[in-house]
């Protein structure tokens, strides 16, 4: 890979880790401002509700007795005049100093009239008396600050006085800053975890990107280099055949010849090429019938018999012959093959199948060789499958290349990469693109120089499971 195209997919890499880093961190910190809202409130609640608690049980606490002169009267909440009560502060707050203290609240008595009569504090709080009952934090100079509740006692109709209860506003902020550091900390560190975690799911999310990068631009090499080939010399032949005035037709019927050879080979490599594309795009329709496979092969021998007599090549297939004879017969043999060979598929992709397979071991079998085909029920994922497996005795293929014998344009000799009869390099890609296609599998062992052997797994049709008659046999002359 060219320095640009490393520097470009560097790029892609780190925009991908950058917006899953800044979209986690934006989740992490609204969930972390949430928690801090949360626990700053609760506490903030806790207090109050503690405040409250404490006015409840000094209301309860207070000793109430009659004040004033005799006969005094005062004017009640209800605008009445009524007898005069009081507060005995000392009886009521002698037991409160200690417990307030211990719980850093304080408490302070007001009169009626808003004078202050009694407090825990060692300097008095110079705060006008306002009644707040729900809590208020109220700044008492530069560096403190309180949460106060005051409440306004009365006692039937009449004010008895005012009291007010104070809590420093550190317990809230300090355990809330603690806490915010804590948060901002391990906020930091889960953002860093996340940018290294995004810079390493990148990677792994960028490397199927760059591998079908990669085989796209050796595709486009390859199919470039296949095309502008026989291009090139169909044209020169062309050049040559109009460039001589006097045209010898010996000559000129050779160059037609190479013309018309070339020309073939270019139809099927882009009948090859526009298969695969039609495939992967969905775009060919797939036509499940029931196929008689082992009558599929004996078609697709016929066809291949010329090539295998003219290298002396012996092409066997039991089953096939077994299954020839039985239905001329009209009947089951006793040793012919069960279940019958039937499948679900295509008929012509089938075809062009075992053509791909059967033609590659022709090719590259020696002279007076033999290709063995045989037929086996198997299963594949639980589920019956017929078995085809075609061996042959020929140079095999060397174990470095197993891996890519399914690679397009991919040969395992290299002598062979650009000959006449090496092909296209595209049979054993479009072979398993066909297999997968009927939900089947293909399997390739080889050895060089000890022959290839290519298993191919089918599921079988529910016909097969019937007993062969005439009609469940389908026709592929």
């Amino acid at each position: 890979m060219t320095a640009p195209q490393t520097a470009m997919f560097q790029m892609t890499r780190r925009r991908l880790a950058l917006w899953y880093t800044t979209v986690t961190a934006i989740v992490l910190l609204l969930f972390a401002s949430g928690v801090y809202w949360y626990v700053r409130t609760t506490l903030v609640e806790r207090v109050d509700d503690t405040l409250n608690h404490v006015v409840e049980i000094v209301q309860r606490s207070l000793v109430i007795e009659p004040g004033g002169a005799l006969g005094e009267q005062v004017l009640t909440t209800m605008g009445k005049v009524a007898p005069s009560l009081q507060v005995n502060v000392e009886a009521s707050f002698r037991d409160n100093a200690t417990t307030t203290e211990d719980d850093h609240i304080d408490l302070e008595w007001f009169s009626p009239t808003g004078e202050l009569l009694w407090s825990t504090l060692s300097e008095p709080l110079d705060l006008p008396v306002k009644v707040n009952p729900e809590g208020k934090t109220v700044p008492i100079d530069n560096e403190h600050v309180v949460r106060q509740v005051t409440d306004r006692i009365v006692s039937g109709n009449q004010i008895l006085g005012y009291l007010r209860v104070s809590h420093p506003w550190f317990e809230v902020t300090k355990p809330s800053r603690q806490f915010l550091q804590d948060l901002m900390l391990g906020l930091s560190l889960m953002i860093s975890a996340v940018a290294t975690i995004g810079w390493l799911l990148s990677g792994i999310a960028i490397a199927p990107v760059r591998e079908s990068y990669q085989q796209l631009k050796q595709f486009t090499a390859d199919a470039s280099h296949e095309l502008r080939n026989p291009i090139a010399v169909i044209q020169t032949n062309a050049q040559v055949a109009l460039a001589d005035p006097e045209p010898d037709a010996a000559a000129q019927q050779q160059q037609l010849q190479v013309i018309e050879r070339l020309t073939r080979r270019l139809g099927r490599l882009v009948d090859d090429l526009l298969f695969l594309a039609r495939q992967e795009g969905g775009l060919a329709p797939f036509e499940a019938t029931p196929v008689d496979v082992s009558m599929l092969l004996t078609d697709v021998i016929e066809e291949q018999a010329a090539i295998a007599d003219h290298k002396h090549i012996q092409l066997d297939c039991e089953a096939c012959e077994l299954a020839l004879i039985a239905l001329a017969r009209d009947q089951t043999l006793p040793h012919a093959p069960s279940p019958n060979w039937i499948v679900e598929g295509d008929a012509d992709q089938l075809v062009r199948l075992f053509t791909n397979i059967i033609s590659n071991s022709l090719q590259y079998t020696p002279d007076d060789g033999r290709i063995e085909i045989m037929l086996e029920a198997g299963k594949l994922q639980n589920q019956p499958t017929i078995d085809v497996t075609i061996k042959d005795n020929g140079g095999g293929i060397p174990e470095e290349a197993l891996p890519h014998i399914f690679d397009r344009f991919y040969r395992a000799d290299p002598s062979r990469q650009r000959s006449a009869v090496g092909g296209s390099g595209l049979g054993l890609a479009i072979a398993k693109v066909i297999v997968e296609n009927h939900g089947g599998d293909i399997q390739i062992q080889s050895q060089s120089q000890q022959g290839t052997e290519v298993k191919i797994r089918l599921p079988l049709h529910p016909e097969s499971l019937k007993p062969r008659t005439p009609t469940a046999v389908a026709s592929h002359g």
